[in-house]
C-alpha cells in the first residue's frame, strides 16, 4: 500500500474524483473543505459531459479520456453501492449543436469537421432527421450536427457519490474547515494551517475551483484562477419535450470569449426528472453572486429561438455559479514549480463536471511515475496564464 499523504482542498467535483481515485490508489487521503461536500461551484452547475464543445487541442483529449471513463465509474461505484450510482443519473443521451444563419452554418460545419478528424463522432443531420430528433425544436435551423459521445450526470449527485467512493477506500473528510496557510520547510509543502491546528502531508492538491487562486495565495504560489459566473433558468417539468442536450454554436465562441462583458448563448436540457435547464450566460463579476434579471432575460430569448414550446412553460427557479476561469481556457493540472509538492487541479471553467474523472486520472498516473493516458504539458503550472499576475 502507497501510505503516502495526500490533502485535498475542496470536495466539489473535482476533489472528490481526485480523492476518489488517489484512494483507491492506497494513498493515505484528507478532503478538506470550507462547507460541505458539492456546496459550491459542482451544485450550480448542469452537469455537462462533453465533447461537442471543445476544438482540437489538449481539452477535447481529456475531454475523450474523460468521456470514456465515465461510465467504467458509474459501473465501479454501482458495485460498492448502487443507490449512490442511481444518484449520478449518468444519461449518455447525446448532443444537437445547430446553426441559425449562414454564418453560422459554415462556422459550424467547420468546427465539426475538424473534431471528426480529431476522433469525434460528429454526425450531421438532415431537416427531417433532426424533425425526428427534436420535434419542439424550431424549423430555423440551417446546420445540425449530432454528438452521440455527449452525456449528462446530475452535478451533486456525482460529486457526492464520487466522495461516497473515496470515503468507503479509506479517505477522510474535514468538512467545515477553512485552509489558512501552508506548513513549508525547506521549499517543500508538508502541510496546510487550519484554525486551532495544522494537517500535516507529504503531498497538497489545490481542487478549490473558483477559490483556487484564494487559496494558493494563502499557500505562498498564487495562480490566476479567477472566477466567472454563469446562470441557468429551470422550468416545471415537462418530460419528453428536449430529448437531447440542444445548444446553439454561439455557445462555443461565448465559452472561449475573452471578454468580462456578459457573453450568452442558447443552451437547453433535460434532466431525469423531466425539468428543463436553460442555459447559458458567461460574466467576470468577482464572487458578486447576485441575480441579474437581465441577464436570465437574455438566456430566455435565445433559448426561446431555438424552443418556441418554452414559451408558456413555468419557469421554477433560477440559479448561478461560479466557473474557474483561466485566461488561456484551459485546465491547471501539475505540481508547482515554486513550492514541491503543492499539485493544482482546476481551472476547469464550465466544464469540470465532465472532465473530473479525467483529470483525476491524470493526478493519479503522475502521482504515482504511471505513464500518463494523455499528454499534460498545455496543464502544467508553469505557463504564463496561470503565473500571470492575479487582478484584485
Amino acid at each position: 500500500m502507497n501510505r503516502t499523504r495526500v490533502v485535498v482542498l475542496g470536495a466539489g467535483i473535482i476533489g472528490a474524483a481526485c480523492a476518489r481515485e488517489l484512494s483507491r490508489a492506497g494513498f493515505d487521503v484528507v478532503v478538506v473543505d470550507r462547507g460541505h461536500p458539492a456546496g459550491g461551484t459542482t451544485s450550480h452547475g448542469e452537469g455537462n459531459v462533453l465533447v461537442s464543445d471543445k476544438g482540437p487541442g489538449a481539452e477535447l483529449e481529456l475531454a475523450k479520456l474523460s468521456a470514456l471513463l465515465w461510465p467504467r465509474v458509474v459501473a465501479e461505484i454501482a458495485d460498492e453501492d448502487a443507490s449512490a450510482a442511481s444518484a449520478i443519473e449518468y444519461d449518455p443521451k447525446g448532443g444537437i449543436v445547430v446553426a441559425t444563419t449562414g454564418e453560422g452554418t459554415g462556422a459550424l460545419a467547420a468546427f465539426a469537421e475538424a473534431q471528426a478528424a480529431a476522433g469525434i463522432r460528429a454526425e450531421p443531420l438532415s431537416p427531417k432527421e433532426l424533425a425526428i430528433a427534436e420535434p419542439a425544436l424550431t424549423r430555423a435551423v440551417t446546420a445540425a450536427f449530432h454528438y452521440p459521445e455527449d452525456a449528462q450526470v446530475q452535478p451533486a449527485g456525482a460529486a457526492l457519490a464520487l466522495l461516497g467512493s473515496a470515503l468507503r477506500h479509506g479517505a477522510r473528510l474535514r468538512a467545515g474547515t477553512e485552509v489558512v496557510g501552508a506548513i513549508v520547510r525547506n521549499g517543500r509543502i508538508t502541510g496546510v494551517r487550519v484554525p486551532g491546528g495544522r494537517i500535516e502531508a507529504d503531498v497538497v492538491v489545490n481542487a478549490a475551483g473558483p477559490w483556487a487562486g484564494q487559496v494558493s495565495a494563502r499557500l505562498g504560489a498564487p495562480i490566476a484562477v479567477r472566477p466567472r459566473r454563469g446562470e441557468v433558468l429551470v422550468t416545471t417539468p415537462m418530460p419528453g419535450v428536449v430529448r437531447h442536450k440542444v445548444y446553439d454554436a454561439d455557445y462555443v465562441g461565448a465559452v472561449g470569449a475573452d471578454s468580462g462583458d456578459l457573453q450568452t448563448s442558447a443552451v437547453v436540457e433535460s434532466t431525469w426528472a423531466g425539468t428543463v435547464l436553460i442555459g447559458s450566460s458567461r460574466r467576470r463579476v468577482g464572487f458578486d453572486d447576485a441575480i441579474r434579471p437581465e441577464v436570465l432575460s437574455a438566456i430566455a430569448v435565445k433559448a426561446l429561438r431555438l424552443f418556441p414550446a418554452l414559451a408558456d412553460v413555468a419557469v421554477m427557479r433560477a440559479y448561478g455559479g461560479f466557473r474557474p476561469y483561466v485566461d488561456d481556457h484551459l485546465p491547471v493540472l501539475g505540481e508547482d514549480p515554486r513550492l514541491a509538492n503543492l499539485w493544482h487541479a482546476t481551472g476547469h471553467e464550465g466544464a469540470g463536471i465532465g472532465l473530473s474523472v479525467g483529470t483525476a486520472r491524470l493526478l493519479r498516473e503522475l502521482l504515482t511515475g504511471t505513464e500518463p493516458a494523455m499528454e499534460v504539458e498545455e496543464f502544467t503550472v508553469d505557463r504564463p496564464a496561470v503565473l500571470a499576475e492575479v487582478a484584485a
